[in-house]
């Protein structure tokens, strides 16, 4: 039988490990502008091309490199970064294991241009597929210049699996966000189809957690700072009442790496304990310095898993730190039993002679039952009271009780009929027979549900879900009537954004008009509100279109599929009333009007239970 085991050539090798380096375009930004760190770049430059899937030129400042170690770069495990095992456990530089370049190389069409600061001519270089096209002395700029053209040309599996440009430009986004949190002394430049994105100068860390995150970011920041023999924290944690319900601003940096860390996460939250809202996650930008012998990076091609010697012990010390920081900024209630070293404040000794009982004043002759007491004047015990004719026809004040008392135990013969089901579980068609309007009684228990009578039991409603359903149903007939009804505001609504959240805004505006939002870009992350949809009450629109990217951010699926009607479930969640919101009889009445009168009242857009009825076998059971 002849040998079958044999040697892959270098250039399917490459391919393979493409694979785990090479996931999207974010994963080339991320490993190119890691390397212009490690050159020694203050100043680095991002442009893409179709978020990345035509072009990605990466250029900077750094020191460049020969025509020998341009063409080197190129090889699998060549790298300067390390020279023997040892340097493994203490690295400080981004990238140590050679295999970026190798990777990118292997997918994608390449040209770089690089020239040491001491020289006169640089060098150029072009692979095509692991395929070296041409290498020749040129003139260039000091520094490095990659351009990565035509990403997964030879691999249509992966390219064909990539997502939206608009999804693989966020994903570029918090790259350059992780990035440049870590490296505030770099000035970073981002340019996405001739459209900037970032223009961030060299600032200290506050100042580039504004520019990244926005200007009202800078009211919620809390500053960190612990310094113990084991590890140094600091950095920046947000206010509780700042939390979202979404990831997007939870960094760790170990040694100016970003890392991701669920178990330190954990103690963050549990620091928030009892003063963070329901569901919510607080931002945290931590940024550890640790002794690199006591932490392993060579666990996964991305280097954003970390292993740490003494997790437990770190894990503690995040949580006090952050309880520390919190308390300090009287964000949490602090009790102070010391008294030791306290100042007695004296108090002036009252005499107990000085201390005379109120003088009380009555009249004895004053019966409620004969007559009515009317004052004038200022003074009520130093006048006297006037007579009125005692009040006659008393009894007709109590004919309103007994007449309703009456009619609660008595039902007409079709409501007899509308009731004689048991709903046990509720149907549509079960519910609408089960439900009438005239003469019931709804009741708001604990401002989120809705109670009321029904001759099987007693129905629960989940107000925000109801009303989600129903603004659901509204926005769904404006989209397929194409009548759109806007409403204009008075004075228009202007507000900024993080670039990720205003990519995204962007590719949903065409839809979001569809609805009847009247909202324009008015550049560097900045939108205006002209108009909002008729149908939506809602005092505060800037409120309605954050919690809609909110929503649409932890949703997993794919926007693009049926897009309109997942923005407008997306929309009515975020336009429904809240929990805890007191609703007037008119409105609770209004509400079970409409929703009866959709088409699913059972369940809300997203699929959740509106309503449920509790039998009365139930309570005799509960009661036994």
């Amino acid at each position: 039988m002849p040998d079958i085991i044999q040697l892959l050539p270098n250039s399917v090798a490459n391919q393979i490990a493409a694979g785990e380096v090479i996931q999207r375009p974010a994963s080339v930004v991320k490993e190119l502008v890691e390397n212009a760190i490690d050159a020694g770049a203050s100043h680095i430059k991002i442009n893409l091309k179709d978020a990345g899937r035509t072009l990605i030129q990466i250029s900077d400042n750094g020191c460049g490199m020969s025509d020998t170690d341009a063409r080197m770069a190129f090889e699998r495990h060549a790298t300067s970064k390390i020279k023997a095992a040892n340097d493994l456990f203490a690295i400080r530089t981004m990238g140590f294991r050679g295999e970026a370049l190798a990777s990118i190389a292997a997918i994608a069409d390449v040209e770089l241009y690089t020239k040491q600061h001491d020289q006169e001519i640089g060098t150029f270089i072009h692979i095509n597929g692991s395929n070296v096209l041409k290498q020749e002395p040129t003139s260039c700029a000091s520094g490095t210049n990659f351009m990565v053209k035509n990403l997964f040309f030879n691999v249509p599996a992966r390219r064909k699996f990539l997502k939206s440009n608009a999804a693989e430009l966020k994903h570029i986004i918090h790259e350059i966000q992780r990035v440049a949190l870590a490296n505030p002394d770099i000035a970073f430049s981002m340019i996405n189809n001739k459209q900037p994105v970032y223009e961030l100068g060299q600032d200290n860390i506050r100042k580039r957690i504004v520019a990244l995150f926005g200007k009202h970011s800078i009211q919620k920041l809390i500053p960190v700072n612990t310094d113990t023999t084991l590890v140094k924290i600091t950095g920046y944690i947000g206010q509780p009442k700042h939390a979202r319900k979404t990831f997007g601003e939870q960094f760790f940096f170990v040694n100016k790496r970003f890392m991701r860390h669920s178990f330190f996460h954990k103690a963050v939250v549990q620091a928030y304990e009892k003063i963070l809202p329901p569901d919510s996650i607080p931002s945290y930008f931590l940024f550890f310095e640790v002794d690199p012998e006591n932490i392993d990076i060579n666990i996964h091609p991305t280097k954003t898993e970390i292993k740490f010697e003494d997790e437990s012990a770190i894990w503690q010390m995040i949580k006090a730190t952050v309880r520390e920081s919190l308390g300090k900024h009287n964000v949490i209630p602090s009790i102070d039993f010391d008294q030791a070293g306290s100042f007695d404040i004296p108090v002036a000794p009252k005499s107990s002679d000085d201390i005379r009982p109120p003088e009380i004043e009555i009249d004895p002759t004053y019966n409620p039952f004969e007559k009515e007491v009317v004052f004038t004047g200022t003074n009520p015990f130093n006048q006297t009271p006037k007579k009125t004719p005692k009040a006659q026809y008393w009894e007709k004040l109590y004919q309103d009780f007994t007449q309703k008392e009456h009619e609660e135990d008595e039902f007409p013969e079709e409501e007899e009929e509308l009731l004689s089901q048991e709903l046990e579980p509720a149907t549509h068609h079960e519910i609408q027979h089960e439900e009438t309007y005239s003469g019931k009684t709804f009741f708001q228990f604990k401002g989120k549900y809705i109670l009321t009578p029904v001759k099987s039991g007693l129905m629960v409603i989940d107000q925000k879900r109801a009303h989600e359903r129903i603004l659901f149903e509204n926005f769904m007939s404006v989209i397929d009537s194409n009548e759109i009804v806007s409403q204009k505001q008075l004075f228009p609504h202007t507000f900024d954004l993080n670039a990720a959240d205003a990519q995204l805004l962007n590719s949903v505006l065409n839809d979001l008009r569809a609805l009847g939002f009247d909202i324009s870009n008015f550049g560097n992350n900045s939108f205006i509100i002209h108009g909002t949809p008729g149908m939506l009450d809602n005092s505060s629109p800037q409120s309605v279109v954050e919690s809609l990217l909110e929503d649409i951010k932890s949703s997993a699926d794919n926007l693009q599929e049926k897009a309109r009607e997942k923005i407008a479930a997306s929309l009515a969640k975020a336009s429904a009333i809240s929990y805890g919101y007191v609703m007037k009889e008119e409105e609770v009445n209004q509400l079970i009007d409409q929703l009866f009168a959709c088409s699913t009242p059972n369940f809300s857009p997203t699929g959740k239970q509106v309503l449920t009825i509790m039998p009365i076998e139930h309570f005799e059971k509960l009661l036994k």
